[in-house]
């Protein structure tokens, strides 16, 4: 499966692509955005990517102040959960900005909306849609970007195989340009997170689902998971981008800066040459490597004309000479007489040898 975002193809076979989630690491400043933008571009980004929410679409102020106690990362904020989501909203105003910021510097410009209005608005500034993690049971919201007739990357953090099939096929059904990422949505950067982010559900999706292209959104440090990934087959990797992790705000934190992510995408490049073809051959540059590595048969004595080849007249000794017997035709030459005079060390070839 290939679909194209923007002017890439992105499949299979194609370089992996990759999403810089800016979210909301811009702090508020549109310059800021439009830094992380460049910054972004220049680390090796495909994608800046946006979220465009509002907080009382989003939250429910009553719903947040009166659980027990906040969760996870959210329970590290000093504001309450409504306050930091409208600190880190990108008005929509701001979209015109970015898009133009991107298009000067080279790199797509997309966003997570997050409720009717926003996905309207995007609908003439993005190359794709990428639905978070938490509305993949709001399938109202999935069906009406996949009606847009765009690209539509699906994570699926916190899901279970139900939660996925259901979005899964409610998006085919009206747009086939899916990409399924796997993801795991706990943001506290921590060790532990390792444990949990099954990349092998991967192999899972690519079985239930093979029409879709593979993707990872990930929050952990590191490149592990990213490589894990890209060897099981993800082709589009999302992944938080910030110039500062020690600024204040809620996605600093875990994301990658400019230093990790141009490390992370030359590694996956690396990766990409490696993985190579599923074909299994002598490589381009192993062609001497067969020949002082290998072993073919050579006369451990002088062998004269007309003996009788035995066992323990046979060596097998490195260099393979191209043309000479190999170890595993062995059997084949015992009982065979010998043509010419064959100096001890020198290879066994064919034309050496003859029925007794």
């Amino acid at each position: 499966m290939i679909i194209n975002i923007g002017n890439r193809a992105v499949g299979p076979d194609e370089p992996t692509y990759f999403i810089a989630d800016i979210a909301a690491n811009h702090d508020g400043s549109l310059e800021r955005a439009k830094l992380l933008i460049k910054l972004a571009k220049e680390s090796g980004a495909d994608a800046a990517k946006f979220q465009n929410f509002r907080a009382p679409k989003i939250v429910s102020d009553y719903g947040f102040s009166h659980m027990n106690a906040q969760v996870s990362h959210q329970a590290k904020w000093k504001q309450s959960v409504s306050e930091v989501y409208a600190a880190a909203s990108v008005p929509f105003d701001w979209t015109p900005v970015l898009k133009e910021t991107c298009d000067e510097v080279g790199i797509h410009y997309f966003s997570s909306p997050y409720d009717f209005e926003a996905i309207d608005m995007l609908e003439s500034y993005v190359p794709a849609y990428k639905i978070g993690s938490g509305d993949i049971t709001w399938i109202e919201a999935c069906e009406r970007m996949a009606e847009k007739g765009k690209p539509v990357l699906l994570a699926t953090g916190a899901s279970e195989i139900g939660d996925v099939q259901r979005a899964v096929h409610a998006i085919l059904a009206i747009n086939p340009q899916l990409v399924l990422m796997q993801c795991n949505t706990n943001y506290t950067a921590e060790d532990g997170n390792f444990d949990n982010i099954h990349l092998n559900a991967l192999k899972t999706y690519e079985m239930m689902f093979p029409d879709v292209v593979m993707g990872l959104s990930d929050h952990t440090h590191g490149h592990a998971t990213v490589l894990g990934a890209v060897a099981l087959g993800a082709r589009v990797i999302e992944k938080h981008f910030t110039d500062d992790n020690d600024r204040v705000g809620p996605d600093h934190p875990f994301a990658m800066n400019p230093g990790t992510w141009s490390a992370m995408v030359r590694a996956t490049r690396q990766l990409e040459r490696a993985l190579g073809s599923g074909d299994k051959f002598v490589a381009e540059n192993e062609h001497e490597t067969v020949v002082i590595q290998r072993r073919c048969l050579r006369a451990g004595r002088d062998i004269k004309p007309g003996e009788v080849i035995t066992r323990e007249m046979v060596d097998v000794l490195r260099p393979a000479a191209p043309g000479a017997i190999m170890p595993y035709e062995l059997q084949a030459v015992i009982g065979l007489r010998a043509l010419e005079r064959i100096p001890q060390g020198q290879e066994l070839r064919w034309v050496h040898l003859g029925n007794p």
